[in-house]
């Protein structure tokens, strides 16, 4: 019994080792009217001081670049209490950034429609490959990354080769990213979500990045948008 004790206790040690780090909760906060902007939100504790923070984002859903002044940070530095995942944060970074919601005509119900999820722990597949049964048009992604350094001095770059067929055999393939662009601290990169705006003419892809950390990795998030209608 002592030894299956142990056994347990060493798994979860080994565990807890490969996975510190501060993980963030992604938020999508909606799309604005005409589906022209995406606003989305990411929450989390810092692993050390289990200190609040949260960023928000406004993107240009057309360009694939973040709006004038879509780019907002609120952090803490107080601790919260036991058992409070921070979400509080998010609603704070929200309220003070009314005016720019406004602006763009965010509407936090329209969030469009989730065309591929990944759960938590899982790896992308290579290609990932699916169907929207509503459209009727098939869907393959390939993800290129390139990595180089370790630890704090590590690199990466991502992009994506998004080729779409609709049900009359038509299909084009669309590039996604800067695949030259190197993004420091950044270790490797998932597809999280595909969503489609509500206007069905634009995706909105979410990834998710693992960040080096001293303690181990953080999990953060980016978006790449293109337009799809052809």
């Amino acid at each position: 019994m002592k030894q299956i004790l142990l056994s347990v206790i060493i798994i979860c040690l080994v565990t807890l080792s490969l996975f510190s780090g501060d993980i963030a909760t992604f938020v999508n906060l909606g799309f604005s009217g005409d589906s022209r902007y995406f606003m989305f939100s990411q929450y989390g504790l810092t692993e050390t001081t289990a200190a609040p923070y949260a960023e928000l984002y406004i993107v240009d859903v057309k360009s694939n670049i973040f709006a004038p002044y879509g780019e907002k940070a609120l952090s803490y530095k107080q601790s919260v209490e036991p058992g409070n995942s921070g979400v509080g944060v998010l609603f704070n970074i929200i309220e003070e950034n009314i005016a720019l919601k406004t602006k763009y005509d965010i509407n936090h119900l329209s969030t469009g429609r989730i065309l591929y999820h990944l759960l938590n722990g899982a790896k992308n597949e290579d290609p990932i490959t699916f169907r929207d049964f509503i459209s009727n048009q098939n869907y393959k992604v390939v993800i290129r990354q390139k990595s180089e350094g370790k630890g704090k001095n590590v690199e990466s770059s991502f992009s994506l080769e998004l080729t779409i067929t609709k049900s009359s055999k038509a299909s084009k393939t669309f590039n996604i990213g800067h695949p030259s662009y190197k993004r420091k601290g950044v270790k490797s990169y998932k597809i999280k979500q595909i969503i489609v705006a509500p206007d069905e003419k634009s995706l909105v892809i979410v990834i998710e990045k693992e960040e080096a950390d001293t303690t181990g990795v953080n999990i953060r998030y980016m978006v790449e948008t293109v337009k799809v209608d052809f």
